[in-house]
């Protein structure tokens, strides 16, 4: 088996909890972080109130497309059956982006951001999203590239890694 499939479980698939749960705990605690934060003097500075409703509106409405998102991938697409069944899924949500659950939860804590509204703060949602890429890049990836071959190389180029947009034609 090579290094790759080292962190792979021996039935030669994905494990079932691969390292989302981490990343989901680290940006959560982030996120709860600058929640408590918000008021400490030091951040005064970066409110800027023109911008409260319009960041309001945009944050209710990136965590109710995270929710929407997690549960279309997690539901709809019921992906605990198609890691079992050891299943490339490029449908559904997971053609709209190839972390959906993982971009779920960046976009419901980059809305509890924007609802807090501090600029000091607009800083996290890149780092989530650096993070994200970093973490994929670095394990799932070359576990499904080394599981699925070409198939993923392609489903690569046509699906972003965090961020859901519309899948591109090719």
């Amino acid at each position: 088996m090579s290094k790759k499939s080292d962190n792979m479980t021996d039935k030669g698939h994905l494990p079932f909890f691969g390292p989302g749960p981490f990343y989901v705990a680290v940006i959560i605690a982030i996120t709860v972080a600058a929640f408590l934060c918000r008021n400490k003097p030091i951040f005064t500075a970066g409110y800027v109130p023109i911008l409260k409703i319009p960041l309001m509106i945009l944050g209710v409405l990136l965590i109710v497309f995270g929710v929407y998102l997690w549960i279309k991938a997690v539901v709809l697409d019921k992906i605990d059956n198609n890691i079992k069944i050891n299943k490339l899924v490029t449908t559904g949500a997971y053609a709209w982006v190839r972390n959906p659950i993982y971009s779920a939860f960046m976009l419901i804590c980059t809305g509890v951001i924007l609802i807090i509204g501090n600029l000091f703060f607009f800083i996290l949602p890149l780092l989530f999203w650096a993070f994200l890429t970093i973490l994929m890049k670095q394990t799932e990836e070359k576990w499904l590239l080394d599981l699925y071959g070409e198939d993923y190389r392609e489903y690569c180029r046509k699906v972003n890694r965090c961020i859901p947009w519309f899948p591109k034609k090719k």
